[in-house]
């Protein structure tokens, strides 16, 4: 925690690796390179063709003006961003790339209805262009400087608000606390999962359907067992990340979080896992 404090009172001049944050900027471009080439493959190019459910709810939304705009942006910026995400995790421009890569995600907000993924994107992606030394290609710079500090410091803010955030909104959740929501989750999945449009939207083991899923006293104990633990340990990820003689306990323990959560639905949690496991770059000076 020392080199934080550190960081702080120096007015941001504490020397830090460069490389922390040109690594997380390669992972930041990876993991959005994936989304947004899987908008194509679940129907982004065509969600506001003509007679699209899509294009009546944007109507009814922005108004036929701002509608009109929307779908004649929505696939150039597609094509535009897809093109970016690759470049910026190679380092190519990134100073020109990642705004790019920031727009083309905030045109989500214009559609989705739950965008806690794009915000995430545009937080962290908000700290890489306060970087100072983004890099270029895939060139590491390891000599220590000022230049990421300021950056540096808003990650590790971001990331462990998000954390201490959720802890928080589960803590007060008594269907949460209980075990009653992952219960009953895994068992109306395990029941209706034949019947699923999308099936690999989920990812949910065999043996976890077949041994906590009947909503029986034990699943229900077992899951409120794992609900507590999931709690305890977003409340001790900001501070065991920051520590170093408990940074890669915190670290395993974070990424084995976020593989399990990955689980529940791996197509919509894989841009937030991605980033906020990449994120534990900056908690090291």
């Amino acid at each position: 925690m020392l080199w934080f404090v550190d960081a702080v009172t120096s007015g941001f001049q504490y020397p830090t690796d460069p490389s922390r944050l040109q690594m997380f900027r390669i992972a930041f471009g990876a993991v959005l390179t994936f989304r947004f080439a899987a908008a194509f493959t679940s129907g982004g190019w065509n969600r506001f063709a003509p007679g699209q459910v899509q294009a009546a709810f944007a109507r009814r939304r922005h108004g036929d003006t701002r509608a009109r705009v929307l779908f004649a942006v929505h696939r150039p910026m597609l094509v535009l961003r897809a093109l970016a995400a690759p470049a910026l995790a190679l380092g190519l421009a990134p100073r020109l790339t990642l705004p790019i890569v920031l727009a083309g995600a905030a045109t989500e907000f214009a559609y989705l209805r739950r965008p806690s993924a794009v915000r995430y994107i545009i937080l962290t992606g908000g700290c890489l262009l306060l970087a100072g030394d983004l890099g270029h290609g895939l060139t590491l710079t390891h000599f220590p400087s000022h230049a990421n500090t300021w950056a540096q410091c808003l990650l590790v803010l971001a990331t462990s608000d998000i954390y201490l955030n959720s802890a928080w909104h589960k803590i007060r959740s008594s269907q949460f606390r209980s075990g009653l929501y992952l219960a009953q989750f895994i068992h109306t999945y395990a029941q209706v999962k034949n019947d699923l449009r999308h099936r690999r939207q989920f990812a949910i083991p065999r043996l976890v359907q077949q041994h906590l899923g009947n909503l029986t006293a034990y699943d229900i104990r077992a899951w409120r067992a794992l609900s507590a633990t999931v709690i305890v340990v977003e409340l001790a990820l900001p501070i065991g990340l920051i520590l170093p003689q408990t940074r890669p306990y915190a670290a395993a323990a974070g990424i084995a979080m976020h593989a399990a959560f990955s689980c529940l639905k791996p197509v919509q949690l894989v841009t937030f896992s991605g980033l906020a496991t990449a994120s534990y770059l900056a908690f090291a000076p």
